[in-house]
């Protein structure tokens, strides 16, 4: 007797297509099975054959249909329509209900799901391929519904997964579900993928209900939504790898294309096992050596294949070959440095132009001029001298373990290689890089990141660095996705292997399957497009869904930055750092060039307001000009307003630059590290004196930083003598965890989300309310997604935030009602840490993916 057969029959009116044209790599690589894609020009769906429907998600957009003879039958329409959350949708039919063919299922909006879904094909599939086959199908043909689509026949034999042995254990482990529309036919494939070569049983249970891990219809059917809780069981072998590639996939996987794979994923290894890279099947356990996890420096994601690249070790010899010849090489290495510089300042982009500005500055520095002149005429080279003289700078400013102190380190190895280049004759010039690199490196040097051809560059991954470096600020400016501190075995990863950079959850994916790098691309076209819409959103006004205002402004730090943040929307500028115009150089910038960098800054900021703070700096960052006494905490000593008063010389300087900013009244005067009212109103007094002295009539804003526990709690104090206060989340959750923010042991568990901080946060608008003054929040928690509902929760009704954040996350505020953001607030208030606070936000607030980045 041969194989029995089922007819299916079209349940769509329109265009027939094979699978693999869907616009979805899960669909189109056969993960969720095989079948054909339909076209439709009709607005209502059917069953194909007789059965029970088994899968009715609450979404509406798609159903499984279990046939008698128990094929399942997957009936999805269009292509990323979960995400309409049934709007367009209207059901005919239940979960469980018996149906029989050309009864009607779904009707839907033809229209809507043109204008709002990414495509209308709708895929028609047979989910058990092991057990049934397609024999003939209609393909690349009209339709209509009841016509012939597909015949399929039941094998005589049906392949199984590797089984536990009676009586072994069985391993449980609870999970919190953070994809973004729980488990729908996309991620179900994944999760099935994940673990179908594994030999066990591997089962999901969610309430009373318990279903085959390796079967994406059973994953469906559990009706799992994100926040839910779900116990992953597995028995077996495998078991332990089965439970660990399920629980990072549902908690804390990648985001790619809608489905979320594990951070170590399972592929075929020496010869035990094969792998369909387009189906995931019959894979290996996960192989950890195939992901690195590291910190982000500048999110994104990346797709492309690995470029090593190593800095050229460059030798000197420490005896020169006479004073004279040695003095008049470092005199013209210099000079070729300079010339090098100049050019780049005059026609460089605008990160290149920054640094190369900078680089001037030290190049020029008399201390380090004098000392390796001094080195040279003891008969030392001129190359020896030189890195002889840096290297103790880099040295002194590594050992302040202050994250800052490194980003100069850095620029002082850089000009050392730019120097020693020019003595030996070494190129500077970037690699050539091959199109869509992942540049791994041990370190890169700001002008090694500047040199490359940024269109080539797909990400970058560096085995050592800091978050906070110099290069992690000008990729984040460039939007190259960057992860830092992989650690060494980044630098084992050979060049031209292919690599899913994944600088949202901070993992590189090493030969990941072609399944997966599909996914990640399809992922990467989409977030360009919604970005670019957003980005055209985010030139209005930003309001919540409820009409709320909230004001969404940049920090800056320089004319390109504040370019950068008008390009992106911002309304203003909460945070203008004032510190480079203090750093490397001998003597303080004069009132004209204070005003004329101001000035520029005003210009490009394009007539919205502009937030000054006054010089913050300490002992913590030395200069010559300004001989601060040694300190054995140089965070908890002279820094910020507290400098500026023991030096009202150049407090004065800066404030008269302040106030000669046109337009009029559009400036307003930050004031860093406060701690009591009396340093508010001695500054306060002195901006009167310079405002007579000056004739300035327009009345200038002067506001306060929170950043000190002493300054929260003092809020009500500080609130009237201050026209606003604006929250430093970075310095003020240092101070109130006692974690130093460069200790690298301690960096992960530095989170401002930490409910001690949020009650300061409240405890400041609680103050401010009393006498009517605003509270900004302008450190890192204004650029969290993650901390933007929370903090608007609070009361914060002004965010000031890195420049490409802001499209992202206007969109996300548009999304959200003051209302829901107090509650969840509230909630946030009465949790025990900050881990607790980012997954109550993940489970309320629907913006949010499982990253904790705004909805792409």
């Amino acid at each position: 007797m041969g194989p029995s057969k089922l007819i299916l029959l079209s349940p769509l009116q329109g265009w027939s297509s094979p699978l693999d044209e869907a616009p979805d790599a899960v669909f189109a690589g056969q993960m969720m099975g095989d079948g054909v894609a339909i076209d439709p020009i009709g607005t209502s769906l059917h069953a194909p054959c007789d059965g029970t429907l088994v899968v009715v998600p609450t979404s509406k957009h798609a159903v499984t249909l279990r046939a008698d003879n128990g094929a399942e039958i997957l009936l999805h329409v269009g292509i990323d329509t979960v995400g309409l959350g049934g709007e367009g949708f209207e059901l005919h039919v239940r979960e469980g209900q018996r149906v029989r063919a050309g009864d009607r299922l779904i009707s839907f909006d033809l229209d809507l799901l043109a204008r709002r879904a990414k495509s209308l094909l709708t895929p028609v599939i047979v989910t058990d391929t092991m057990g049934f086959s397609i024999s003939r199908r209609s393909e690349n043909c009209s339709v209509r519904v009841g016509d012939f689509l597909m015949e399929i026949l039941q094998t005589a034999e049906i392949a199984h997964a590797a089984q536990a042995a009676p009586g072994a254990v069985v391993v449980e482990r609870s999970v919190l579900v953070l994809l973004e529309h729980g488990i729908h036919a996309r991620p179900a494939a994944s999760l099935a993928a994940a673990v179908k070569g594994l030999a066990a049983d591997v089962s999901v249970v969610f309430g009373a209900r318990k279903a085959n891990a390796k079967s994406p219809v059973g994953l469906m059917s559990l009706g799992v939504r994100k926040g839910d809780q779900i116990v992953i069981q597995a028995a077996g072998a495998d078991a332990e790898a089965a439970i660990a590639a399920l629980e990072r996939a549902f908690g804390g996987g990648v985001s790619v294309g809608g489905a979320v794979f594990a951070a170590a994923e399972p592929r075929a290894t020496g010869g035990s096992a094969s792998v369909d890279a387009a189906s995931g099947r019959g894979s290996a356990p996960p192989q950890p050596d195939r992901t690195l996890k590291g910190v982000v420096a500048s999110r994104g994601l990346g797709v492309g294949l690995a470029f090593q690249f190593a800095r050229a070790t460059i030798d000197v010899a420490e005896a020169g070959a006479g004073v004279i010849r040695e003095r008049a090489e470092f005199d013209r290495a210099r000079e070729t440095v300079r010339a090098d510089l100049t050019r780049t300042v005059t026609s460089g982009n605008n990160a290149a132009r920054e640094i190369a500005e900078a680089h001037l500055g030290l190049a020029d520095d008399p201390d380090l001029v004098d000392a390796a002149r001094r080195l040279i005429e003891s008969g030392k080279s001129a190359g020896y001298a030189w890195r002889a003289v840096l290297r103790d700078g880099i040295e002194a400013l590594r050992a302040l373990n202050d994250p800052r102190m490194a980003e100069r380190a850095d620029d002082l190895l850089d000009l050392e290689s730019r120097v020693l280049s020019a003595l030996s004759g070494h190129s500077t010039a970037g690699p050539e890089l091959p199109p869509e690199s992942i540049l791994i490196a041990s370190e890169l040097l700001p002008s090694q990141l500047v040199a490359l051809d940024a269109s080539k560059l797909a990400g970058i991954c560096l085995a050592a660095g800091g978050a906070t470096s110099h290069v992690a600020i000008i990729a984040a400016a460039m939007d190259i996705p960057t992860l830092v501190a992989t650690g060494p075995a980044a630098l084992r990863v050979a060049t031209g292997t292919p690599v899913v950079l994944d600088a949202e959850g901070g993992w590189l994916y090493i030969d990941p399957p072609r399944v997966h790098v599909e996914l990640a691309r399809s992922q990467l076209a989409e977030k360009r497009a919604r970005r670019a819409a957003e980005q055209q959103a985010a030139q209005r006004e930003c309001r919540t869904a409820d009409g709320t205002r909230i004001e969404v402004f940049a920090n800056v730090g320089s004319e390109a930055e504040a370019h950068a943040a008008v390009r992106n929307g911002a309304e203003g500028s909460g945070l203008l750092r004032t510190e480079f115009l203090f750093l490397d150089r001998v003597s303080p910038p004069d009132e004209a060039e204070q005003l004329e960098k101001y000035q520029q800054i005003a210009r490009a900021m394009e007539g919205r307001p502009l937030t000054i703070r006054t010089l913050d700096i300490g002992g913590d960052k030395p200069i010559p000009y300004l001989p601060l006494p040694h300190e054995e905490n140089p965070a908890l000593g002279l820094r910020g307003v507290r400098t500026s008063l023991w030096r009202p010389d150049l407090l004065r300087i800066q404030l008269r630059a302040i106030l000669r900013v046109r337009p009029a009244g559009k400036c307003r005067i930050l004031l860093p590290m406060i701690t009591d009212a009396g340093e508010i109103r001695a500054v306060r007094l002195m901006v009167d004196e310079l405002r007579r002295e000056e004739g300035y009539l327009e009345p200038i804003a002067l506001g306060a930083m929170i950043e000190t526990p002493a300054s929260a709690v003092m809020a009500d104090r500080i609130a009237r003598e201050v026209d606003f206060m604006s929250v430093g989340t970075n310095d003020l959750t240092q101070y109130t965890l006692a974690m130093d923010r460069g200790h690298p042991e301690l960096a992960a568990r530095l989170d401002a989300l930490h409910p001690a901080v949020l009650r300061l946060i409240a405890k400041t608008v609680e103050a401010a309310k009393v006498y009517g003054r605003t509270v900004a929040v302008c450190g890192g928690l204004a650029s969290d997604p993650v901390a933007v509902p929370v903090l608007i929760g609070l009361g914060v009704h002004e965010l000031s935030m890195v420049p490409a954040v802001i499209p992202q996350l206007k969109a996300l505020i548009a999304t959200l009602s003051v209302d829901d953001c107090t509650a969840l607030a509230k909630h946030a208030l009465e949790r025990e840490t900050a881990e607790a606070v980012r997954a109550l936000t993940l489970r309320t607030v629907s913006g949010l993916d499982a990253t904790g980045r705004a909805r792409e």
